[in-house]
């Protein structure tokens, strides 16, 4: 049997007096994409976060290839790690954000090697080695030299996947990559994403791309209010929703 490499189980988390998420349980197995969509404030995007700490919880466990992620268990209890364990564990994470957040004084090569060589303390010459395997398989090859400034919308999003992958992460998350790109950007990153998935990368996408998870995902999780409401294999889910809360929001958005 082949464990998984994410476990959630009674997730909750609140900001204040509004509670996000409220006892989300999730499982996804080494090799799998996994698509979450829902309306905008379902609980999607604060889920990710947890999943590699950049948000606490209030409630409930997560873990990643057998071990939480920002937490070491003693005696039975969640203990929050020390800051250097977190960094170790969510370097096995690699996250691509709806904005690309790259540097603009650096060129393309510079921001996908820098992590590696400041956190893994990669050599400066394997780490931009790796960087440029990493834009020919983006397509960016020749863009290495380029700064943020210069790439499109969709190759800098392109470059936000490379720059994730030059950590040679176990798990592969997704925020919304493409609703910040124009719709006619979409695609190429689409693309990427596509190959990265038939590859065998371990993927938790949120997205409102329908044909995207239908295509490429193996479980589509259907999210509202804080809740799992409804998850299967995408094509079922799509075609035909067993939850009437599912079948309302695929009808606004199909």
């Amino acid at each position: 049997m082949t464990d998984p490499i994410l476990v959630a189980a009674n997730v909750h988390k609140r900001f204040g007096h509004v509670e996000v998420l409220k006892g989300i349980d999730m499982t996804v197995m080494p090799g799998e994409v996994r698509c979450l969509i829902g309306p905008s404030g379902s609980g999607k995007s604060t889920f990710l976060r947890c999943v590699n700490h950049l948000e606490t919880l209030d409630l409930g466990y997560i873990a990643v290839d057998g071990r939480p992620v920002g937490y070491d268990v003693r005696q039975g209890r969640l203990h929050e790690a020390a800051p250097h364990v977190v960094a170790r564990r969510r370097a096995e994470i690699g996250m691509v954000f709806q904005q690309f957040n790259l540097f603009g004084h650096l060129t393309v090569l510079e921001n996908i090697a820098l992590a590696p060589i400041k956190i893994k303390k990669e050599s400066g010459r394997a780490a931009h080695d790796h960087g440029r395997e990493l834009l020919d398989r983006v397509g960016l090859g020749d863009r290495a030299n380029a700064f943020p400034a210069q790439l499109s919308g969709g190759q800098q999003q392109r470059v936000a996947i490379a720059r994730a992958l030059a950590m040679r992460p176990k798990l592969m998350l997704f925020d919304e990559p493409t609703s910040a790109l124009d719709p006619e950007l979409v695609g190429e990153v689409l693309d990427v994403m596509t190959d990265l998935a038939r590859s065998g990368m371990t993927m938790i996408v949120v997205t409102h791309e329908i044909g995207f998870a239908r295509k490429v995902g193996d479980v589509l999780t259907f999210m509202d209010d804080g809740h799992v409401i409804e998850e299967g294999d995408p094509h079922e889910v799509i075609s035909a929703p067993t939850h009437e809360r599912t079948r309302s929001f695929l009808s606004k958005v199909l």
